[in-house]
């Protein structure tokens, strides 16, 4: 059993290297990547703040970068299952399921590697908000158990762009899912406090998995918008680890089935 798990984790870091070798060969892709939540952050943020009535006079910015932080764990979906898409359609998976090496590399590898973009993602959006004026007022356990929540998220949504990216027939259908992850992201509390919403908007964006992710960040760091007016509001600490378990454990043996079944 140990030498199989030794056998499955040196396969899958093999895998990851061979994604961060082809970053360092396309840098100006994974900057961007990067990047891009931060050009969010000062939009947003431009474009929003000066409307936004904040308690105690207190920074737009410390109600919208937890939600950033969010919506950078949702929107790297989409390179995830480009990522994956574009193996299966070019017959790099199946000559790595033909290589005698553990059936789980591929997809561990997979996950190794955007774990690790994630991280450096989260580390550029912190340096960004800590210069925009957004502080945690919490402790540094309490901080960190934030961003463990985020990661969670992260690996959780994971398992939806591989089962996805799996799924599709070709890259082009990934446009047609990378359009609907937009509406997911904005219908939530990232940009705004739900009680701003019309009750019936508010009460689905509270539902959502960005908002109780976004809404238990906010109340580790001490930010304002982490109390809502409802059970889901109220238990967001809770939903923000039970919506990514939920997700793993509907995904993960999906995509684990269609990983079999490929090429079938």
């Amino acid at each position: 059993m140990t030498s199989s798990l030794g056998w499955a984790l040196a396969d899958g870091w093999t895998v990851a290297r061979r994604t961060l070798i082809h970053w360092r060969m396309q840098p100006g892709i994974v900057i961007f990547g990067w990047f891009f939540p931060v050009l969010m952050m000062l939009m947003f943020g431009a474009l929003l703040g000066g409307a936004m009535e904040m308690p105690d006079g207190q920074s737009y910015y410390e109600l919208l970068v937890p939600g950033i932080f969010t919506l950078a764990m949702l929107f790297g979906l989409e390179g995830t299952m480009t990522a994956v898409a574009t193996d299966v359609s070019k017959g790099v998976t199946d000559r790595f399921r033909s290589l005698p090496m553990s059936s789980a590399a591929v997809v561990l590898g997979r996950c190794i590697a955007d774990m690790l973009d994630s991280v450096v993602t989260l580390i550029v959006l912190i340096a960004a908000g800590l210069a925009l004026g957004w502080r945690w007022h919490g402790t540094l356990p309490e901080a960190l158990a934030a961003f463990g929540l985020l990661l969670l998220l992260r690996f959780a949504l994971l398992w939806v762009g591989i089962f996805i990216g799996l799924s599709v027939k070709n890259v082009q259908s990934i446009t047609v899912v990378q359009v609907l992850v937009w509406p997911v992201g904005f219908l939530s509390s990232a940009f705004v406090m739900t009680s701003t919403m019309p009750s019936w908007l508010g009460a689905i964006a509270q539902w959502n998995p960005m908002s109780s992710t976004a809404t238990a960040a906010r109340s580790l760091f001490d930010n304002p918008g982490a109390v809502a007016g409802s059970w889901i509001g109220g238990h967001a600490g809770a939903a923000a680890v039970i919506w990514p378990l939920l997700i793993v454990a509907v995904f993960l043996p999906l995509s684990a089935r269609r990983f079999r079944n490929l090429s079938r």
